[in-house]
């Protein structure tokens, strides 16, 4: 099995304000980031090479970023111990604060290329339920061994 994970935001403005330039100018480099770290497998991208301008069913304004590792160590590796964690650390400024789950992780079977529909229910699952086998959260995670950034998880 492989892990895949979903993560979705709406920007405070459009993707194209100045105020965005901060998160639009560091997109390539994160992922290339991601692309380069241990256990990492797929991420859904478009022709643009990021996820920006992909539609998300039922969600207009929403961003998704969705990726598949080998397993739950290797992401959180990325997520927590890479200069990812300080790009996150910046999720406000160009984020609506969510006062729902915005992040969910789920077991796919090995060469599973998860769909945007297949993650959203995912996502809504653990709303309605909380962490489960079906999808779950960081809480959900032994964190001690991420425990090298100042942040704390969500």
């Amino acid at each position: 099995m492989q892990l895949a994970e979903l993560n979705v935001g709406y920007a405070l403005y459009p993707l194209d304000d100045p105020r965005m330039v901060g998160f639009m100018d560091n997109l390539d480099k994160i992922n290339a980031v991601a692309e380069r770290s241990d256990g990492y497998i797929w991420r859904m991208k478009s022709d643009s090479g990021n996820a920006t301008d992909l539609d998300v069913p039922g969600e207009e304004h929403m961003i998704a970023n969705m990726s598949v590792w080998r397993d739950v160590e290797s992401l959180g590796n990325y997520v927590f111990n890479t200069i990812y964690a300080r790009f996150y650390e910046k999720r406000p400024a160009w984020f609506e604060h969510m006062t729902r789950h915005h992040f969910v992780m789920w077991w796919v079977e090995d060469g599973h290329i998860p769909t945007l529909d297949e993650a959203m229910e995912r996502l809504a699952h653990l709303q309605e339920h909380g962490s489960n086998d079906h999808a779950f959260g960081w809480d959900a995670v032994d964190m001690s061994a991420f425990r090298q950034c100042e942040f704390a998880a969500e």
